[in-house]
């Protein structure tokens, strides 16, 4: 029994890591969450510390953890607001991939990271 409790904590543990493995990935701008604006300095700290939670997770390289933010500004996506944060690592060898974007709601919410920006 206790197998199985274990077993379900590590399964549903997996999947919610699965929100945050798709940094290589285009993103889909659908979210439905009505909550309060954060302003920009949080809205920073939430990407920096996104960032960071994807490197402990081995999603992108290690060299991310001390690169600090280069731009942040709300843009919109079929109509929906939103703040985009980027991070630019020149340590990374592939070109396409020293420019890191993170997609937050205008509440703070984490939507995805990628690398093209769309």
């Amino acid at each position: 029994m206790k197998f199985k409790v274990l077993l379900l904590g590590l399964l549903f543990g997996l999947t919610s890591l699965t929100a945050m493995a798709g940094s290589g990935h285009d993103h889909g701008h659908g979210h439905g969450h009505s909550q309060a604006s954060i302003n920009q300095d949080v809205a920073v700290l939430k990407a920096t510390k996104i960032v960071n939670n994807l490197v402990e997770r081995n999603t992108i390289e290690k060299s991310w953890k001390t690169i600090k933010l280069n731009s942040i500004e709300k843009k919109v996506f079929k109509g929906k607001s939103e703040w985009v944060a980027s991070f630019v690592n020149k340590k990374v060898t592939d070109v396409k991939k020293q420019k890191l974007y993170v997609f937050l709601t205008l509440g703070g919410d984490y939507i995805a990271a990628n690398y093209t920006g769309k």
